[in-house]
């Protein structure tokens, strides 16, 4: 039976934490297998202990629908504790939220991409607590998408930003343990860090093998097949394409008015897209981009996890609306996640060579030719950070 890193702490906390005051980073979806959230379990273990909490982008009950709306600090109603916003004013945690606390614990749902901004929240905590002298133990929980497969261009360091700090690719097969290990010792964050491994999880594991149950970590990932997808999905959000917020599929539809089945479906038989149906129909967002507009759009049915290229499938049908719909395709525009100035479809890509690629009409066998290199170095460093077997 899979335990997750939450439980196996509460079982049997490390001793060196004794008199230690706790705070924890979470959301709502930071629950055990019986949907009981971790600072309810937390200080239920450690009373007074536990004297503060942080949540991440979209607010700590993931109430907040799209990137660049802050959540406030405020008292949780639960305990009675301060609950600091890491996604307000700022997105770094200062010091006097860190002087609540000896040990930061961190429990997020993850989704196994490169551009979830949860990492970088992660990656801002680590670097607070090296600079303020503080721990931190990060939870550790399944990777939704899995442990195996890595995938996609590694990002240039000329486009990071919050949803890329690192040069990581899309799809990476880590946890989030195994990524904040690998994150502070390749990127000298400095802290003082420790993991609580899982018990039971296989690399090979997608979510709905775990038994686990799903609580949805972001407004617009209701489900773990919604995950599957979102590692090629997402660059939709730097497009006047509905990328299906607005509706009860976001990622898994995709799809504008002036799209039309047949001509996409044909450009896609030059790419291979294994593990996938794109199923024609028609939706109608009630909200966000199009909102009220019948959009001509796919459903994107994953029918082999194990098989499936999201970030393939995704850039192939990218490259084929923008050269079949030049005329009507167009870029979304700053700002995006903070940044005013550069195209928001070059920092989900990470790179903007890859986008000049696709534009080009480069088949896809080359432009993942491309990075293969750098993905190939990328596996051999994760493996350095592996906590569960292959």
């Amino acid at each position: 039976m899979l335990t997750i890193g939450l439980e196996n702490f509460l079982a049997a906390p490390p001793s060196d934490l004794d008199g230690q005051r706790l705070g924890l980073l979470c959301n709502q979806a930071s629950t055990d297998r019986n949907l009981v959230h971790a600072r309810a379990l937390l200080q239920q273990r450690f009373g007074s202990r536990l004297t503060c909490l942080f949540s991440p982008q979209h607010g700590f009950f993931c109430e907040k629908q799209d990137n660049m709306i802050e959540s406030d600090h405020q008292i949780d109603r639960l305990t009675g504790l301060p609950l600091f916003s890491l996604y307000g004013e700022s997105r770094r945690p200062s010091k006097a939220m860190f002087d609540h606390l000896d040990v930061l614990l961190i429990d997020l749902v993850d989704v196994g991409t490169r551009v979830y901004t949860f990492l970088y929240t992660m990656a801002y905590c680590l670097e607070a607590a090296a600079e303020y002298g503080k721990r931190v133990v990060v939870l550790d929980r399944p990777n939704p998408v899995g442990g195996m497969a890595v995938e996609g261009n590694i990002l240039d360091p000329e486009w990071a930003s919050f949803v890329g700090l690192y040069p990581l690719p899309m799809r990476h097969g880590l946890t989030f343990g195994e990524l904040a290990l690998l994150l502070n010792q390749e990127f000298g964050l400095g802290a003082d860090l420790q993991v609580a491994p899982m018990q039971g999880w296989k690399r090979s594991m997608l979510f709905r093998n775990t038994g686990f149950p799903w609580v949805f970590p972001s407004p617009n990932m209701p489900a773990p097949e919604t995950a599957l997808v979102y590692p090629g999905q997402v660059i939709w959000e730097g497009t006047n394409i509905s990328e299906g917020r607005g509706t009860t599929l976001p990622f898994e539809l995709v799809g504008a008015p002036f799209w039309e089945h047949e001509p996409i479906a044909k450009a896609l038989e030059q790419t291979d897209l294994p593990g996938c149906c794109l199923r024609p129909l028609l939706f109608e967002p009630t909200s966000g981009k199009w909102a009220g507009q019948g959009c001509v759009g796919f459903q994107l049915h994953v029918t082999d996890g194990g098989t499936f290229l999201p970030y393939r499938t995704s850039l192939a049908l990218f490259q084929a609306v923008f050269q079949l719909y030049p005329g009507d395709f167009l870029y979304k525009e700053p700002p995006y996640e903070y940044e005013y100035e550069r195209l928001p479809m070059d920092l989900i890509l990470g790179d903007r060579k890859v986008r000049r690629a696709l534009e080009d009409g480069l088949p896809m066998r080359e432009i993942e030719a491309g990075w293969q290199e750098g993905l190939d170095e990328f596996r051999n460093v994760r493996n350095r950070y592996l906590l569960y077997p292959q």
